[in-house]
């Protein structure tokens, strides 16, 4: 298949995909005015990274942008179809990873960061700590799930 400026576009048009570019910009968003506001972003650098890339954090992007692809193939294609099926184990996959695999690494990465700074401090080794959010609280998986089933009513009704 020929991936021309015909087909870009299709794609780029398509009300689903922008749906879903809606849903993860708004929650990106929200992420970003909360770090604003609670003093946690301090640089221009630090605030196109969150605008753009930071993971973790209140609402989960992600759950937002499955959601929102999930509620409009549920609302164009039928909740019976093979589509909607395909989105939604999609969701729960992202959802499953958001709260157990990426936390867990998130709540490893802090222990090993505890460790490495004491180790730092008593001058055995020269450590850079890694970074530690990496998934979801329940509630911000919820907040996202929330939002993104909203953007996707909001498009699919449209």
């Amino acid at each position: 298949m020929y991936f021309g400026k015909k087909v870009l576009a299709e794609i780029i048009t398509n009300p689903v995909f922008q749906a879903c570019l809606f849903s993860w910009f708004t929650a990106q968003f929200i992420k970003t005015m909360i770090g604003l506001f609670s003093g946690k972003i301090h640089s221009l650098k630090a605030l196109s990274e969150s605008l753009v890339w930071r993971t973790g954090g209140f609402p989960s992007s992600h759950t937002a942008l499955v959601t929102t692809l999930t509620t409009c193939v549920g609302f164009r294609s039928g909740v019976s179809s093979d589509t909607f099926m395909l989105a939604f184990c999609f969701l729960m996959v992202t959802i499953r990873d958001a709260l157990g695999v990426r936390r867990a690494s998130g709540l490893q990465a802090r222990k090993l960061n505890e460790l490495g700074n004491e180790l730092s401090d008593k001058n055995m080794i020269d450590y850079k700590p890694i970074k530690e959010i990496l998934g979801h609280r329940p509630m911000e998986v919820i907040f996202g799930a929330i939002l993104g089933f909203f953007i996707g009513l909001g498009f699919a009704v449209l």
